[in-house]
């Protein structure tokens, strides 16, 4: 498994990492024993990236990870993030970035998660009301409390990102990207590669789409928030099918699955790349883990660019 090192100065990290969100919630409800087991397994594996945010659960995520960082916190890189605001009953409620909201919520965070510091901090969402050198000023406060190693930012569009870079050194942007979800491609990615800051691919796996395993919406159980996203409606399924059946068929060819081709394909566009495929199974996250050694070819990776190409994906991100 392959080493990224995030950003000049940033953590270590293996190629896959693993997004923790669906374990408290969005992908039905979840169930904590069978998350800290999943814990477990990836933390004797190797996979010692664990990425989480304080809204995910609402709230309740990060104290699940507290558990299972309980007597390892040192060989595990934590990630979390702030500036999507939701009660305590689920509602989301904006989005906030103002300076003293960040230390509040870091503070939370750090709570939640019974730790001193956080290894990678995230502004989750820009607030489109404060100026982003206002936030990552506020950022740069608590790297220099102690309170946190590394600054990320999440969706952030490239003007915004050279603001950002400006202010305080940024390790990690982190965004979605996979065979269905390209558009990093145009402006994102080459301005993080062109200010030395490290990409953290979400959704590498088109929130499952591209293991094959969705053919309608059947396929998903209820209260999958996927049920609400317009790339999961029945006519964008049907449509984005032809793209999912051409990775599995590919896959098929070359022995492995079509999770661990999608992988391999990210992995492939660079070296500054890593992912945080989400599981709650031991059984997923063991098969995204071998992802990491998997090799592509120039000629397949390309041949992958051009499927991706040849079938557009049918409705919006979010």
């Amino acid at each position: 498994m392959r080493s990224v090192t995030l950003g000049p100065g940033g953590p270590q990290v293996p190629a896959v990492g693993l997004g923790c969100m669906g374990m408290s919630e969005f992908y039905a409800p979840g169930d904590e024993s069978s998350a800290l087991k999943t814990l477990d397994a990836a933390y004797e594996m190797g996979c010692r990236f664990w990425d989480t945010a304080d809204i995910y659960g609402p709230h309740t995520n990060e104290a699940l990870l507290s558990k299972a960082l309980a007597g390892r916190r040192d060989d595990i890189v934590v990630a979390t993030k702030f500036g999507i605001e939701r009660t305590e009953t689920g509602e989301f409620s904006g989005v906030n970035g103002r300076p003293e909201y960040v230390k509040a919520a870091c503070e939370a965070s750090l709570r939640r998660l019974n730790i001193d510091c956080i290894d990678l901090y995230y502004q989750h969402r820009r607030d489109p009301d404060v100026p982003i050198e206002e936030t990552v000023g506020a950022m740069a406060q608590l790297v220099q409390a102690g309170k946190i190693k590394h600054i990320g930012l999440s969706e952030t569009d490239a003007e915004n990102l050279r603001k950002a870079a400006g202010e305080h050194t940024i390790a990690a942007l982190q965004t979605e990207y996979s065979l269905w979800s390209r558009d990093v491609e145009g402006q994102i990615l080459p301005t993080a590669r062109e200010l030395g800051i490290g990409f953290v691919a979400y959704s590498p796996l088109g929130r499952g789409f591209l293991t094959g395993t969705i053919s309608s919406r059947a396929d998903m159980e209820e209260g999958d928030w996927r049920l609400n996203n317009p790339r999961f409606e029945a006519e964008a399924i049907d449509h984005n099918r032809k793209l999912a059946d051409q990775i599995v068929a590919f896959a098929a060819r070359k022995g492995v699955t079509p999770a661990q081709l999608s992988l391999a394909w990210v992995l492939a566009k660079g070296d500054d790349i890593t992912t945080i495929p989400g599981t709650k199974r031991i059984k997923y996250l063991e098969e995204n883990w071998r992802a990491g050694d998997l090799a592509l070819s120039a000629a397949e990776v390309s041949e992958l660019d051009d499927i991706s190409a040849a079938h557009a994906t049918a409705g919006e991100r979010y």
